[in-house]
């Protein structure tokens, strides 16, 4: 365990999903993948130290928190406000598809994810707030804990823009593979980033 001036938050990205590489946002809820559950092993099988497990509701994120709560006996929180951005008219489409069918909608959305949302999706900064609300009342209801979060891709943007201030409108512009850990911490000064991207194991 920590100090007890010292949070540490692990924010783990689900391994893949059954489907390969598309958007799921909260409207697609693929299953990790035989090769996504390979991957989350590895990541976490030399870390220990945790005191508890924070998950997302949806099951590539949920089936392994709750698989790592059993096995190393200990508590899980299963978090609605984890889950990650609705991705509106593209959830379930996969890149390659949007590449080809709607090219200049694509390029548009990572040049400025904020003003070009897919029809129907979560606005970034309604996003924003909800994660950063997750991020502050995990640090006020556990402090001098370690906690690891598995949450989706997007989740660990937001709240790297959360603790950063990093506008959102740069947030795609950071690689978030799957089964990798960026650690937080919360000193007596304030909640900083250690370690973005880090697969421990490879």
């Amino acid at each position: 365990m920590p100090h007890e001036n010292i949070t540490l938050l692990d924010y783990i990205r689900h391994g893949q999903p059954v489907g390969g590489n598309r958007f799921r946002g909260q409207g697609v809820d693929d299953p990790l993948s035989e090769k996504g559950w390979r991957q989350m092993r590895q990541t976490v099988e030399n870390i220990d130290g945790w005191d508890r497990i924070i998950s997302s509701p949806l099951s590539r994120c949920a089936e392994f928190a709750n698989w790592l709560a059993e096995q190393r006996d200990l508590p899980l929180e299963i978090c609605d406000d984890l889950r990650e951005v609705g991705f509106g008219a593209w959830e379930g489409l996969n890149r390659d598809q949007l590449r080809r069918n709607h090219a200049a909608d694509y390029l548009a959305f990572f040049q400025d994810p904020v003003n070009n949302r897919p029809a129907g999706a979560e606005p970034l900064e309604t996003f924003r707030a909800r994660i950063g609300a997750v991020f502050d009342r995990l640090l006020e209801s556990y402090p001098g804990q370690h906690l690891l979060i598995v949450a989706h891709a997007g989740v660990i943007r937001a709240t790297l823009g959360h603790v950063t201030q990093a506008p959102a409108i740069s947030w795609y512009r950071t690689i978030v593979d799957n089964a990798a850990i960026s650690r937080f911490v919360l000193d007596r000064e304030c909640a900083k980033l250690v370690t973005h991207n880090w697969r421990p194991n490879l």
